[in-house]
């Protein structure tokens, strides 16, 4: 006689030791009488309680392996992508390509051509490249054409440019020029390794082409420059890339495409487009990258996990001196965005253009605290020197040389006639009387001097109140009053 056996249907999700579990079940009903009924009983329960561990995800039997059954995402916030069709048909108009010619030599007049790709920045017909798209060396290209995405094409003129960063900024030029479908800028600062993004350009003339990948890397230093920042990204950049926009999932620029790794594919650097913003304005407003100059000496040091930008010299009547920072200070924001390394501090000060308030964040003795910044344009290498080196003639702001034979012949001066003020230090005490380079000093305190050794000398003597010097300046001569 055969006993009929309920068997439930084998679920999906089960391992080989589940099918066991059921033969034994199915075993003991047949043996329900006999003598290894309680035994298989037994097995049937320590197999199905060991898969059903297994199953959970929890360590089982053998803590081998763990498998994921819950029904909610195991990666919460991961959204698998599926078309971005949407995203390159609502940006792709503001992807422009650039055609540029010019003259490698202007003697021999070699003619040069570059294309390359850029993105409208405003419906005013401003548009961000790469300067090497629009230059070469000092060099620019004579005639820039900008076509659009509908194949309208503009003539464009240089706005600024810099190297250094490989940034250009152009104006089209025309009547129809409004109403563009300008591009949205991004937040590069919040990029994560694994991001999906997208590139649009012009690789070898093949227009408005499409690549996509994610970001392999930030903060990448690839030896271009002093500003070296570049994200890394697998998405396909090629010749004719450079400029173009890299967009996230949002559809915002992020990045603008610049380099590649010749050797290697899937390998290519944008410019983080944070860095892009900082320098928009200074490129606007002087047609390129004038630095501004904080005036502090920093010592970059390691700490548990992280870097701490310290400042470790103040300059002399320096911006910084100025607003109260000191030796010992930790700088670690600028205008609400942190830095914690010589690198970063450098990249978001010299961005900004002199005559420019920036809100500095900094740890005292553990206390945070702001303070507020003007900075200056960056003074000559001597008069650095003068400003971090000891002695009085620092601390009124001049920069002093000897009139020897080779510098007095040039200048139609006498030899050791005098002094020559080769610098003036910004808001010292030498500049507020209004002394200017090329000034010849030739008396301190009614004492003539003819090196800057009696100067020191003259200075040293001095009581501590105001200073008096002689100066001529051409054929004239007058006295000036110093207060140190």
């Amino acid at each position: 006689m055969t006993r009929a056996v309920n068997l439930r249907p084998f679920p999906p999700h089960a391992s080989w030791t589940a099918l066991l579990v059921l033969m034994l079940s199915a075993s003991v009903a047949g043996a329900q009488q006999g003598p290894l009924a309680p035994w298989l009983e037994a097995r049937a329960r320590e197999h199905a309680a060991w898969s059903q561990d297994t199953v959970r995800g929890e360590e089982g039997a053998t803590g081998l392996w763990r498998e994921w059954t819950s029904r909610e995402p195991m990666l919460p916030g991961f959204v698998p992508p599926s078309s971005l069709a949407p995203l390159i048909r609502a940006v792709e108009a503001g992807v422009v390509n650039i055609s540029a010619s010019g003259a490698d030599n202007p003697v021999m007049g070699a003619a040069r051509s570059a294309t390359g790709s850029g993105f409208l920045l405003t419906p005013e017909g401003l548009v961000v490249t790469n300067n090497h798209v629009v230059a070469r060396g000092d060099v620019e290209a004579r005639e820039i054409v900008v076509r659009l995405s509908d194949g309208r094409e503009f003539l464009s003129e240089v706005v600024g440019r810099d190297a250094s960063t490989d940034v250009a900024l152009l104006r089209l030029l025309g009547q129809d020029v409004r109403g563009l479908p300008a591009v949205y800028l991004g937040d590069s600062d919040r990029l994560e390794v694994g991001d999906w993004v997208v590139a649009i350009g012009n690789p070898f003339g093949l227009d408005h082409s499409v690549s996509h990948g994610m970001i392999s890397a930030k903060e990448r230093v690839i030896g271009v420059g002093p500003f070296d920042d570049f994200i890394q990204t697998d998405a396909l950049i090629n010749p004719g890339n450079s400029g173009g926009p890299l967009f996230n999932m949002r559809g915002e620029v992020v990045g603008v495409n610049t380099a590649i790794i010749s050797e290697g594919q899937g390998i290519g650097f944008a410019v983080p487009i944070n860095m892009v913003k900082d320098l928009l304005p200074n490129l606007s407003r002087n047609g390129q990258l004038q630095r501004g100059w904080l005036g502090v000496v920093i010592d970059e040091q390691s700490q548990v996990g992280t870097r701490a930008a310290v400042v470790k010299q103040v300059y002399r009547n320096s911006p910084a001196a100025q607003a109260g920072i000191r030796a010992g200070d930790q700088l670690v924001g600028v205008n609400g965005k942190p830095v914690d390394s010589y690198q970063q501090l450098l990249r978001k000060v010299t961005m900004l253009a002199p005559q420019t308030q920036v809100k500095l964040t900094l740890l005292r003795e553990g206390e945070s605290q702001d303070v507020v910044v003007k900075l200056t344009a960056r003074p000559a290498q001597e008069v650095l020197s003068a400003l971090s080196g000891p002695g009085n003639l620092g601390d009124f702001g001049l920069v002093l040389r000897d009139v020897s034979p080779e510098v007095a012949a040039p200048l139609g001066l006498e030899p050791y006639a005098g002094v020559l003020v080769s610098g003036v230090v910004p808001r010292s005490a030498a500049a507020r009387a209004g002394l200017q380079p090329g000034d010849v000093v030739t008396e301190v305190n009614r004492r003539k001097v003819k090196d800057v050794g009696a100067v020191k000398g003259a200075l040293e003597r001095g009581t501590g109140a105001a200073v008096l010097l002689r100066i001529q300046r051409g054929e004239r001569q007058q006295y000036v009053a110093l207060e140190p």
